[in-house]
């Protein structure tokens, strides 16, 4: 489904959907699930806290030591780590497959196994530099808090939750790095699971003991959750880096070009040695090709691993530092200011988190065209992305605009919340929702850049500008607006970002045509402007938050397929005619 016209003359694009087909279905709709009840269980981890903490000192100086998991979260499962270990695994998995029908089998004697030989050279490494790192975060809490929030009112108590939540360094590296290597096998049920445990820990440690702990309950909470982020993937990890009996992998997605005939298992290409290639003539060669000869570390490889390493640690930790600005921000304000924040983005993100999920399902077949040359495929395949991305945050955005008073008063307002932080909360929400569009473009063309296996600083540098916006319009925007202000400069920070990856992704990556891609994306603005609208009008029709709601959630769509439909957007006209077409089989 896209709202740029794919058909270029040739058979490869019509056969796409074939293609990539029921695998990326069946995975897309799996992840659907647990990404849900993910998000779900995450609301009610977060109401849980408002109903016992409310808006106050204390849910604030946890929220101040929520900033770790949240940049460890960011760094460690969805951004960073993914996008240098999926390519990694992909090509390991791709070796592993080359060397024959036994390849699954650990061969003895022989050369190692692929996957497991980059096992070997980075998760040791890996678990030592998240130690150190988790070591010195503990040390160092107070001094983290005072440059955090330096007008806090109760910094101790934001260091001890620090000490507890700091744990997650450690247990959300080794749980993304785990889920890296099992999306490039093609296992998204774990992964997608992850989450699920999570927001489970959290929800039992604070129920269990928030009487004794009081917000330290919450804190130890995340780091329980954190160790259930690892338990639940570790089985699955171990027997995908370690098979034990010999079998032709699995494919998870398609890899032939159209009219390229796929080669039979064990199959290497033979080419003569390049001048530079220290192989001998007739070796096999090849980004599939085994290699079975050690392979020393030498300076140059080292250089070109923190060559690819910087630019997307950068890019991560960037686009994680607007959290930073914000709780830096709202420190000086008064209580319940940083609870506001929170609330509010949570809940506006889910449309975008649900958004990016097909994205997420796809970055493996993303990285394995750019690893075969096949720009096309790539192209082809991140500009349904896109469309498809477009289509649901901005639906989500619509209800959000329409009915945010509602949403957070039927999720929050009870115990401690009361209607007046109910009332902050939805203003802030409405203004987050004006850059939704932006956060998943950002989510959504960063993985293209890192799929070419080179250095590439674009994305860092394009997310740098997006923070000196936010940066520059939260410090003049603080004042007068407070943290509508603060929320403001959130999105006119990352859709400069997104702006910018859009420009720059076709013209260094993959050739997107963004001429194409750009008026598709303005219809889909303009049916959910209608749809928002209509909702506001209706939203005041009903007292009751809940009746209102429900209907808003018929209304906002309905309003929102039929806009999309007068104006033609594609995508619209796309879904609902496969809609037919699924009700009019189960009918038969």
């Amino acid at each position: 489904m896209t709202g740029v016209d794919t058909r270029d003359g040739t058979s490869t694009a019509r056969t796409e959907p074939s293609r990539l087909g029921n695998a990326l279905a069946r995975a897309a709709a799996v992840t659907a699930g647990l990404t849900l009840a993910g998000a779900l269980l995450g609301l009610v981890r977060d109401q849980t806290i408002a109903r016992i903490y409310g808006a106050s000192v204390e849910s604030d100086a946890f929220l101040i030591s929520w900033t770790v998991p949240e940049m460890a979260a960011t760094l460690l499962i969805e951004d960073a780590m993914a996008l240098l270990l999926v390519p990694a695994f992909s090509h390991a998995l791709a070796r592993r497959t080359a060397a024959g029908p036994g390849a699954g089998a650990l061969p003895v004697p022989g050369p190692e196994d692929p996957v497991r030989e980059l096992v070997r050279h980075t998760f040791p490494r890996l678990f030592a530099v998240l130690a150190a790192a988790t070591l010195l975060l503990v040390a160092f809490a107070p001094q983290f808090v005072a440059a955090l929030a330096p007008g806090f009112a109760d910094p101790q108590l934001a260091v001890d939750c620090t000490r507890l939540t700091a744990l997650t360094v450690l247990t959300f590296g080794v749980a993304g790095y785990f889920s890296a290597a099992l999306r490039a096998h093609g296992s998204f049920v774990p992964p997608a699971g992850v989450y699920v445990a999570y927001n489970a820990g959290i929800i039992a440690a604070t129920l269990a003991l928030h009487s004794l702990w009081g917000v330290r309950a919450a804190a130890a909470g995340v780091a329980l959750g954190g160790a259930l982020m690892i338990l639940v993937q570790l089985p699955s990890f171990a027997r995908r880096v370690t098979p034990r009996r010999a079998a032709s992998p699995r494919p998870s997605f398609p890899h032939p070009r159209k009219g390229v005939p796929a080669e039979p298992p064990g199959a290497r290409v033979t080419a003569r040695a390049a001048p530079d290639d220290p192989r001998p003539e007739g070796e096999p060669t090849g980004p599939g090709a085994h290699d079975d000869r050690p392979r020393p570390e030498t300076p140059d490889r080292v250089r070109l691993g923190l060559a690819l390493l910087a630019p997307v640690v950068l890019f991560a930790v960037s686009r994680q530092s607007q959290v930073l600005v914000e709780r830096f921000l709202a420190s000086s304000l008064p209580s319940g200011a940083i609870s506001h924040l929170n609330y509010a983005q949570k809940v506006a993100q889910m449309p975008m988190v649900l958004s990016l999920m097909f994205c997420t399902v796809t970055f493996p077949a993303v990285a394995q065209a750019m690893a075969e040359g096949d720009r096309d495929r790539a192209r082809r395949r991140v500009e349904n992305d896109l469309a498809l991305a477009g289509l649901v945050v901005l639906l989500g955005t619509a209800l959000i605009l329409g009915y945010a008073p509602q949403i957070i008063e039927v999720l929050f307002q009870r115990g401690a919340f009361d209607a007046g932080d109910t009332e902050a909360t939805a203003t802030v929400m409405r203004v987050y929702a004006a850059g939704l569009l932006g956060h998943t473009l950002v989510g959504a063309l960063c993985r293209p850049f890192f799929s070419a296996g080179r250095p590439t600083w674009y994305p860092a540098a394009a997310m740098a500008a997006g923070l000196a916006v936010t940066v520059a319009v939260g410090a003049s925007a603080v004042g007068p607006w407070g943290v509508y202000g603060i929320a403001a400069a959130n999105a006119a920070g990352i859709s400069t970002t997104a702006l910018l990856l859009l420009r720059g992704l076709g013209s260094r990556v993959v050739a997107i045509r963004v001429r194409a891609i750009t008026p598709a994306l303005g219809r889909l603005a303009l049916a959910a402007g209608c749809a928002a609208a209509a909702g506001r009008l209706a939203a005041g029709t009903i007292d009751s938050a809940l009746p209102s709601l429900a209907v808003g959630c018929l209304l906002v769509p309905a309003v929102f397929a039929v806009t999309g439909l007068a104006v033609r957007a594609p995508e619209v006209v796309h879904l609902l005619a496969l809609t037919r077409q699924r009700i009019a089989r189960h009918v038969s």
